[in-house]
């Protein structure tokens, strides 16, 4: 008995040593090798998920990696998701997925082509898979949103689940951002009160890369500003009342630290669901390289005062702590 006893008792410190050195670990930045940018970071049944643009010169920009983890540290690559074979509309440019869960299907949103103006074809569009890792495959075969509408260029999606349940789409490129209401099964749009479509929610120095989120009954609203091909690229916000704001610009929350790294921007936000964290996924390109596509997926842990205002984001090296969803 006796034996057992100091087994057990072997086995249980065993256990929290190893416990107690996941938690030591930290993520490091970047998160995965590769030239990654424009993350949309994800929970689907406890394991995060990386949803990046590959950054490369625009006619090799043909297909998306995914990338999930357990615990932020551990990274495992998921080699094209999706590419241009499979829509037959995209020829290049596939930038800035987002992704959601809707009636146990997985829809990834994404843009193509880069369109300059209402006569080439491209746009926002979307796809559909079983499995966070696809393989994904193209739901509409055309374009969900094909041209500039406010003056917004259709890139830069991101699917914002409201309280109610419903699903809003919310893009723009061109220093102009929209929203409107998606139908539930995401294959067109539901009119607003007023039978318009789109509305415009720009913020003051808005450039592109919006991101939702609901904290303490407050919409914060986010959004890069700058060139991103430029050091000067960074992430500001607003806090709103509703979906629909109004959203009065705040401050920046993340940008270069020119001793680690410029062009900190186009991010995406996530919640631990078990606690309060919120994390920080955005790309930033090392002090070593010149080239604008030379960009890496990066994380940082993102605080709030005691007022709900976001706090300066610390751009590091190290990264998070590890953090496994129970």
């Amino acid at each position: 008995m006796n034996k057992v006893l100091f087994f057990s008792a072997l086995a249980f410190c065993s256990t929290l040593i190893a416990q107690k050195k996941v938690s030591e670990k930290t993520s490091m930045n970047p998160i995965f090798k590769g030239w990654y940018a424009d993350p949309e970071a994800v929970i689907f049944d406890k394991t995060y998920w990386v949803y990046p643009t590959y950054s490369a010169k625009y006619e090799d920009e043909v297909f998306l990696d995914a990338f999930s983890s357990p615990d932020l540290v551990n990274w495992t690559k998921h080699p094209r998701i999706i590419d241009t074979t499979a829509v037959k509309w995209a020829k290049k440019t596939m930038w800035a997925p987002a992704i959601v869960k809707n009636n146990n299907k997985y829809f990834l949103f994404f843009s193509a082509n880069d369109i300059q103006n209402n006569n080439e074809i491209g746009g926002i569009g979307v796809a559909v898979a079983d499995k966070p890792e696809g393989p994904f495959k193209d739901y509409l075969g055309k374009p969900l949103v094909d041209k500039f509408i406010n003056y917004a260029q259709p890139i830069d999606q991101f699917v914002f689940k409201d309280k109610d349940g419903q699903f809003y789409l919310i893009y723009g490129g061109w220093r102009h951002c929209n929203i409107a209401k998606l139908k539930p099964d995401f294959t067109g749009f539901i009119p607003f009160g007023d039978n318009t479509i789109f509305k415009g929610i720009t913020p003051d120095e808005y450039v592109e890369g919006p991101v939702m989120f609901i904290r303490n009954g407050k919409y914060y609203f986010m959004w890069s500003e700058g060139n991103w091909v430029g050091p000067d690229y960074c992430v500001a916000y607003a806090i709103g009342d509703s979906v629909m704001g109004p959203f009065n610009r705040i401050g920046k929350i993340l940008q270069q630290d020119p001793k680690i790294a410029t062009g900190a921007g186009h991010h995406s936000i996530i919640k631990a669901p078990d606690s309060d964290r919120y994390y920080i996924v955005y790309h930033r390109r090392p002090l070593t390289e010149t080239s604008a596509f030379s960009r890496e997926t990066c994380i940082e842990e993102m605080f709030f005062d005691e007022n709900g205002y976001i706090k300066p984001v610390k751009i590091t090296n190290e990264g998070v702590k590890a953090h496994l969803l129970k």
